[in-house]
């Protein structure tokens, strides 16, 4: 059953990239699949870097709050919300980051 669900994926996963070759036009010339290839390596780059420095910030945001009720259980309470409010900041800025994406792919 492995082996056959293995084989289904594989399969999809050429047909996916056997896509272009399907697409050409007749004619002899087909048109460039990517023009532009450095926009979606800039794209890509934003994204990573962002995605890796913020869940880097969220970790560590995460563990230090969690270290600090545990040393101090009366202040849960300010540390909780003070974490949350630094955690969505920091989802923030990747998200930005992906609407800098989006902008970098549309021009």
């Amino acid at each position: 059953m492995r082996k056959r669900m293995l084989m289904v994926v594989v399969s999809l996963a050429l047909l996916a990239l056997a896509a272009p070759a399907f697409a050409a036009e007749e004619g002899g010339t087909a048109a460039p699949v990517m023009r532009d290839v450095w926009k979606f390596i800039a794209a890509a780059f934003v994204l990573g870097v962002a995605a890796f420095a913020g869940a880097f910030g969220q970790a560590k945001a995460v563990a230090s709050a969690c270290t600090s009720m545990g040393r101090n259980p009366g202040a849960a309470g300010p540390v909780r919300i003070t974490m949350l409010l630094g955690v969505a900041f920091i989802e923030s800025l990747v998200i930005y980051a992906l609407v800098i994406a989006f902008m970098i792919l549309g021009k």
